[in-house]
């Protein structure tokens, strides 16, 4: 790796910490984990939908990141990394349901209002009623959401939900930036049309 690299990957904590473990440091392992453990679970659920699994799968992303210690070579942000393992872990979980499919959508969301509920501002002073709609709301944006193809699904989920730029976008799915805007862009259209029965500033509220 050239000088000017080094310095480069000097900047991002996390490749650095990844580097440390590779020369012996746990404690290292022990940080990247506290910190992505709870972004990884909720990355994989959402594009799952079933909570437990995604802990399932989270496991097996950082004992993935584990066995790979050893040839971790930080040719991009560690982040863009460890969400490409995350996304073919959940592909491949949602290739074999495709087998099975014997769970429905509306098993998907009963009872996990969590991760998408926090994503909408909280109002405790919401009617009965108004609280049902608000979960009838974000039950159908995850129905709307998994019924995206694959590329257009990770896209959302990944700028709406984890805020990450289109060029990390562009590295996770392995395209390039003009594609990620191309994708989002067609996903938002397609999302309108099947929440249409909503109002439009619903819609705004996830779009």
């Amino acid at each position: 790796m050239s000088e000017n690299n080094v310095c480069d990957y000097a900047l991002n904590e996390d490749a650095a910490l990844m580097l440390k473990f590779q020369q012996g440091d746990d404690s290292a392992f022990e940080r990247l984990l506290e910190k992505y453990h709870e972004q990884i679970i909720n990355f994989i659920y959402r594009y799952i939908g079933d909570k437990a699994e995604a802990e399932d799968l989270a496991q097996n992303v950082f004992l993935n990141v584990y066995r790979s210690a050893k040839t971790y070579v930080p040719k991009s942000k560690f982040s863009t990394w460890i969400y490409v393992i995350a996304r073919n872990m959940a592909l491949n979980e949602l290739r074999r349901r495709s087998n099975h499919r014997e769970s429905s959508l509306e098993e998907t969301v009963s009872g996990e209002d969590g991760d998408l509920s926090r994503q909408i501002a909280d109002n405790s002073k919401l009617s009965a009623s108004g609280a049902l709609e608000k979960q009838d709301l974000i039950n159908a944006v995850k129905r709307a959401i998994d019924s995206l193809p694959d590329n257009q699904k990770t896209a959302v989920i990944l700028r709406r939900y984890e805020n990450f730029s289109y060029e990390e976008i562009a590295r996770i799915i392995g395209c390039s930036v003009s594609a990620v805007k191309s994708l989002l862009s067609r996903a938002k259209t397609a999302l309108k049309e099947k929440l249409s029965s909503y109002s439009q500033e619903q819609n705004e509220t996830f779009l």
